[in-house]
């Protein structure tokens, strides 16, 4: 069975069977917490379109494990209109970060006349803000403690897929990185919107509007032609000419994940055997909900 998951806040989200969330609590104990069951779609099945599905269910189910583990470690209910709030806001900071600032930038530089080269410098900046804005997140506190459990995460995964037991002192030997990371998965795509991009503009004149409106619809395209890479280099994860795909995607990875402590693998370990429909045993310190 394959699976892979995110960190939340205080937790780790799985996806495999189901979806369960695992969180710590102020009171110390890990609540998990079934979101939902992994159901075969045609959508799966079918090369490309299978991306752009996979990343619809990743974005639903993250979106709503990242405001589940803010009440769970919290203690405090969310109001609908606070999650809408700042599901509306995350949107907009990626649009205007991601697609909309790299234009502005670029109309700085007057290459309007080169479409071609204009899309080439536009990707890069917008390559350069992704990793600017990754390297600023990660000096926040509460950021490092969530890159700690992505790094508990990747550790689980690649236990599990070893075949080893999941037990922390087990788990503790494995690495942070995994191929499958979303973070390979944002490389992979910002890389190949250069191309594709830059590809459009060696052929198609643009105003603004019509860039911004292009880089909008591409959007499915590339994720989907993304995912499919994705799913390449893994299977042929030890193949070198392909590594030069996954190493900026394997670099990154040294930023977004932290090695966790004993604690955190074991929220980690209680998600994936909940996904994958074991029971775990983690005596008073569990507590499962729904």
């Amino acid at each position: 069975m394959r699976v892979g998951g995110q960190a939340v806040i205080e937790g780790v989200l799985m996806i495999g069977k189901y979806v369960s969330l695992a969180v710590r609590n102020k009171e110390g104990k890990i609540v998990v917490k079934r979101l939902g069951e992994i159901k075969p779609s045609p959508l799966s099945k079918i090369p490309f379109l299978r991306g752009f599905y996979a990343l619809f269910v990743s974005l639903y189910y993250g979106v709503k494990g990242l405001n589940e583990s803010a009440e769970i470690s919290s203690g405090e209910e969310m109001k609908n209109s606070e999650k809408y709030l700042s599901l509306v806001l995350a949107l907009g900071l990626a649009v205007g970060l991601f697609i909309l600032l790299p234009i502005l930038i670029t109309n700085l530089l007057d290459l309007k006349k080169n479409e071609f080269v204009y899309s080439l410098v536009e990707g890069f900046i917008r390559l350069g803000l992704f990793l600017l804005y990754v390297w600023f997140v990660s000096l926040f506190p509460d950021v490092k403690r969530v890159f700690q459990y992505h790094g508990a995460e990747h550790m689980v995964v690649n236990a599990f897929e070893s075949g080893e037991a999941l037990s922390s002192d087990k788990v503790k030997n494995y690495s942070t990185i995994h191929p499958r990371c979303g973070t390979n998965f944002a490389m992979i795509f910002l890389m190949l919107a250069i191309v594709l991009l830059s590809a459009v503009g060696a052929f198609v004149p643009m105003n603004f509007w019509a860039r911004l409106l292009s880089r909008l619809l591409l959007l499915p395209i590339v994720a989907g032609l993304s995912y499919e890479v994705l799913k390449l280099i893994a299977l042929f994860r030890d193949n070198k000419i392909l590594k030069a795909l996954y190493l900026p995607g394997y670099l990154l990875q040294y930023l977004t994940t932290s090695k966790p402590d004993d604690s955190q693998i074991e929220v980690a370990i209680l998600a994936l055997e909940d996904a994958i429909g074991r029971v775990g045993s983690l005596g008073e310190e569990l507590e499962v909900l729904g």
